[in-house]
């Protein structure tokens, strides 16, 4: 069954994709090639570099611009044998049209009151809406050692109790990757490392060591915790994108909202009626926020 969020959101995924980019048009729209009496201008060309298929989209400009031509000329010699046999006179063809003119129409508005009314000042609200209702979350920085034995781990203790660097010892005893940076594993929320170490990582008050080892798939670890904190919400600048994205959606959802209040909307079908319906319930709180912390950081691991 579909929900309202998920038709929402292929809804308005499918009117974003529908966007053709903006392009600077020649003050005389030139032609660029003609196919008999027929011009091709570069407003026309424009359109269809646009909508290039996406393989052909991924071209260098220049080669993209020779494949949009040369579709569009093609697109010109078919189109004047289809006019030809007046197969624009039929039901079909002009069903095809009105749909579209219709379709084109929406997103034409969609531009004028979503893409083009969403503002800096809109966006950055949003951000800080979203960063407010955030949970918190604790996060650890931590160094760890890891041996491939217990001994070899309550060896690395005795070192640490004896006053030896933690950093010094990680970079001559430990095994993992990360030994060069003294075994940093940097900040980490729960949920990133495996069950054994971030139970033991939680635990420990900061700039304490763990007095036993902490045994996990990976071998055995010393622990050292340097650091607690709240996680911080991901930098505006790495998030506006997705932010707009929710803003955008909203007010898409406001004008498709305040249009079926001023139209009746009759569905014939009852068996569409009902899924229309169902589909179409209004959503209930707590959609998936654009803004997370660690939102785009990659996930850390004891061990590589």
């Amino acid at each position: 069954m579909l929900s309202y969020n998920k038709l929402a959101a292929v809804a308005f995924a499918t009117v974003v994709a529908f966007q053709v980019p903006a392009f600077a048009a020649d003050a005389t729209d030139a032609v660029v090639a003609k196919v008999g009496n027929v011009e091709i201008h570069q407003s026309e060309l424009n359109l269809a570099v646009a909508n290039l298929d996406p393989q052909l989209a991924q071209l260098p400009d220049d080669q993209k611009k020779v494949a949009a031509l040369s579709a569009a000329i093609d697109v010109k010699l078919l189109s004047q044998k289809a006019a030809a046999e007046k197969l624009d006179q039929t039901d079909d063809f002009k069903s095809r049209m009105a749909y579209l003119k219709d379709r084109e129409l929406h997103n034409a508005y969609f531009k004028a009151h979503v893409v083009d009314a969403v503002t800096p000042d809109e966006v950055k609200a949003r951000y800080d809406k979203e960063v407010a209702a955030l949970p918190k979350q604790e996060e650890v920085h931590a160094r760890h050692i890891l041996v491939k034995t217990e001994d070899e781990a309550k060896e690395v203790i005795k070192e640490l109790d004896a006053g030896k660097d933690f950093v010094a010892l990680a970079k001559e005893k430990s095994t993992d990757p990360n030994k060069a940076d003294g075994g940093d594993l940097g900040y980490f929320t729960r949920g990133r490392m495996v069950k054994e170490f971030e139970d033991a990582a939680f635990s420990m008050p900061v700039g304490t060591y763990s007095k036993t080892p902490v045994k996990t798939d990976f071998g055995y670890h010393v622990i050292k915790v340097e650091d607690k904190r709240d996680a911080p919400p991901p930098p505006f600048d790495q998030v506006q994108d997705q932010v707009k994205q929710l803003v955008m959606r909203d007010k898409y959802l406001d004008l498709l909202k305040d249009a079926k209040a001023s139209e009746k909307v009759e569905i014939t079908d009852p068996a569409l009626a009902k899924g229309y319906e169902d589909a179409n319930k209004q959503p209930q709180p707590g959609d998936a926020s654009a803004v997370q912390p660690d939102a785009a950081q990659p996930d850390a691991q004891p061990q590589q």
